[in-house]
């Protein structure tokens, strides 16, 4: 009986040590970084020069930071009139971050490829943030006929009062866009 009860003991005990995993402190800058910003907007170019950008240079480019919270920071990136597109950053139970793509029809519901992103595998720095592809995404891009992009890393920098940048890397593709954090603007 001593030993039962000696072992249940052990048992709590060692169950109390067991804690969510916490956050790197550079991912918990990095998010605070990013909640400075909320309810701003600001205009973005494409820096990259690939010839698949071409539209997309070619418009007005805004992201709003919104509905912010040290858990999850949404960001809206509007391409021209498309608003579609929604930036999803959050905090995931192995305690590093997510970042996922939000795509809507202009009624709200999801759209084509939806969901998909990737988590943080390294604790990056205050400023930036690597997102490899998660297995979901790569899942979903096979079903799509998008399987091209089963090996996408996207990144995310925020250098406070200089710029916001997102970033998508794979082989052959690199795709970067840059937002003037000194000029917010009203929309």
């Amino acid at each position: 009986m001593k030993q039962i009860a000696l072992a249940a003991i052990t048992l709590m005990a060692l169950s109390a040590c067991v804690t969510a995993p916490r956050p790197a402190a550079q991912q918990t800058a990095f998010m605070a970084n990013l909640n400075a910003l909320c309810g701003q907007r600001f205009v973005g170019r494409v820096v990259t020069n690939d010839a698949a950008d071409a539209d997309f240079a070619s418009q007005r480019l805004l992201m709003h930071v919104r509905d912010c919270s040290a858990e999850e920071v949404r960001i809206p990136f509007w391409v021209g009139e498309d608003r579609s597109r929604t930036w999803v950053i959050s905090r995931n139970e192995d305690g590093g971050l997510t970042l996922k793509h939000d795509h809507r029809d202009p009624q709200g519901n999801p759209d084509g490829l939806h969901w998909y992103g990737g988590d943080t595998t390294r604790m990056g720095t205050n400023n930036r943030q690597e997102f490899p592809v998660d297995d979901f995404s790569v899942e979903l891009f096979n079903a799509g006929n998008a399987a091209v992009s089963t090996t996408n890393v996207w990144a995310v920098e925020v250098h406070p009062g200089r710029i916001y940048a997102y970033e998508l890397r794979r082989a052959n593709r690199h795709f970067r866009v840059e937002f003037d954090l000194t000029r917010p603007v009203s929309e």
